[in-house]
């Protein structure tokens, strides 16, 4: 059997109040006693809360007060939880309810008796109470309407607007019109809510930090301008002439586009545009929108700028990225070829110095040495090798390259200092770390031809393992440490210019960092960073 629910009328709630204020033993001979209230503090607080509603409410409250003159009308506005915010209509009867204990900050609960206010709020819909409806006696004489008011289009209660008069002046149709009040107060928050986040958005547009922004009517009058825009059209001169409500048709940049969407009121997006500047080519993206009203009526055109030459320059950095893979590519190929010709010179040479005295053997051999050595700088360089990551301490890769040098750095009157404040495990290719200390390594003692000192320093220092190499050699100057890193780039008499391009290549590979710094005359310090396991 199907059960049937039943909507409690307005009477079956008052008569169910009045039971329960029987029940909690609540005089009705004496004047209410509240039981909760709001400190000075906490009041204050809940009005500046409540502060925009309590703006809204006084503009439709005035209206209705100024049409009822000389009738005694006390309006209250309580919130959410039933506690009375603010007081408005004639004092006398202000002063009255004031006298009976009802006072901005007490709280309307069912704890104090029956009242138009709880019970609004606890079933969410208007109320009246009427003479004898009131549980207290001294409240006997008056009518109490209440209507509750939301915000967010009706779903989420704000609190409570209430009507309180004498009941010999009480007009039948007063919850009515306190009611349509409501209504208006919410359709009016409604709308400032929408236009707060309008000039919100409009204000986040404007003030964008890399976006021109430019509106116009429908009619292609300039209503707003950002200085972004001044900016990038270079509009400086225009300035010497409000910008505002000229029209956009005269720029001469942008113009054409604006007039294309007002006349055709179609959209103009992702529209690439070339502007000379004093010699400079820059590179825009231009969209024009139109936005309509509810009518469908063209209302406001928008046009965003937004400066790509940046990302121009990077697609061309990237096409050169290309060419030099595929010239890496080729070099790996060539460097292949010579490679196996190359061992087989340099097998028959070692054969031939042990069956006969081969003049210049020693400057031959070097000189093979090296060819073999750029050989093999290509082929990294040509062909990338996988990374085969794991954690292993910095420190003893270190030692295993320092180790390797120490005695020829003695021959050439260098000494090599290490200092370890802190050696962190990072994860990383053994060799090709190896190889990167090498490389730096190498480079420092030839920086050192006629002897010095090379300082290597392990710390660590947010979150990375720094290693750096500082030597007091002929340093660089500030034209040549620009180009450390480019192929083939190299201030020595025998060097290629790989080395750098190869450490760079490495530690980028690894997550890591590479820096540079020098002076002439006073020495270099190439500091590496990798991220710590």
């Amino acid at each position: 059997m199907e059960r049937v629910t039943v909507t409690p009328t307005d009477e079956m709630i008052i008569r169910d109040s009045k039971e329960k204020c029987i029940r909690q033993g609540i005089n009705p001979e004496l004047p209410p006693v509240f039981v909760k209230r709001y400190t000075k503090g906490e009041l204050k607080a809940q009005l500046n809360k409540y502060s925009e509603v309590i703006e809204v409410i006084d503009f439709f409250v005035n209206k209705f007060l100024s049409s009822v003159t000389g009738n005694p009308i006390l309006i209250a506005i309580s919130n959410d939880e039933g506690y009375l915010l603010a007081f408005k209509g004639d004092p006398t009867i202000i002063d009255i309810v004031r006298q009976v204990g009802i006072k901005e900050g007490v709280q309307l609960s069912d704890e104090v008796g029956t009242n138009a206010i709880s019970l609004c709020l606890s079933h969410q819909r208007p109320f009246q109470l009427v003479g004898e409806d009131h549980y207290h006696q001294i409240l006997h004489h008056l009518v109490c309407c209440t209507a509750p008011f939301y915000k967010d289009e009706g779903r989420q209660l704000l609190g409570s607007l209430s009507f309180m008069t004498d009941l010999e002046v009480a007009h039948p149709h007063l919850l009515p019109l306190l009611c349509t009040i409501a209504d208006s107060i919410e359709r009016e928050l409604l709308l400032r809510q929408g236009n707060a986040q309008l000039r919100l958005l409009n204000q986040i547009l404007l003030e964008t930090n890399y976006l021109g922004v430019m509106i116009t009517d429908e009619l292609g009058t300039i209503v707003n301008i950002n200085e972004n825009s001044v900016k990038m059209l270079r509009l400086e001169r225009e300035l010497a002439r409000p910008l505002l409500g000229s029209s956009v048709f005269k720029l001469k940049d942008i113009g054409s586009y604006f007039e294309r969407v007002i006349m055709l009121q179609e959209e103009c997006t992702g529209r690439e545009i070339v502007l000379e500047r004093q010699g400079s080519v820059e590179y825009f993206m231009l969209d024009v929108v139109p936005v309509y009203d509810v009518r469908g009526s063209l209302s406001r055109v928008i046009g965003s700028l937004r400066n790509i030459t940046e990302m121009k320059r990077t697609e061309e950095v990237l096409r050169n990225t290309e060419k030099l893979v595929f010239s890496g590519q080729l070099a790996m190929s060539i460097a292949h070829e010579i490679r196996n010709p190359l061992t087989t010179v340099k097998g028959m040479l070692q054969l031939s110095h042990k069956n006969s005295q081969l003049q210049h053997y020693d400057l031959i051999m070097s000189e093979v040495e090296r060819m073999n050595l750029i050989v093999g700088e290509f082929l990294i360089l040509g062909k990338p090798q996988a990374v085969k990551c794991k954690a292993e301490r910095c420190g003893a890769i270190l030692q295993e390259v320092v180790s390797i040098f120490e005695f020829q750095a003695r021959m050439n009157n260098i000494t090599i200092n290490r200092e370890i404040r802190q050696d962190y495990e990072i994860e990383c290719d053994r060799n090709q770390i190896k190889q990167v200390f090498l490389n730096l390594l190498r480079n420092a003692m030839e920086a050192l031809p006629f002897g010095g000192e090379i300082e290597i320093m392990l710390e660590v220092q947010e979150g990375f393992q720094v290693v750096s190499f500082t030597d007091n050699g002929e340093g660089m100057s500030p034209e040549v440490l620009q180009k450390i890193g480019e192929p083939f780039h190299t201030t020595r008499f025998n060097g290629n210019g790989l080395g750098m391009m190869i450490v760079k290549r490495i530690v980028s590979s690894h997550r890591g960092q590479v820096g540079i710094t020098s002076k002439l005359g006073e020495g270099t310090v190439v500091e590496i960073r990798l991220p710590l396991a």
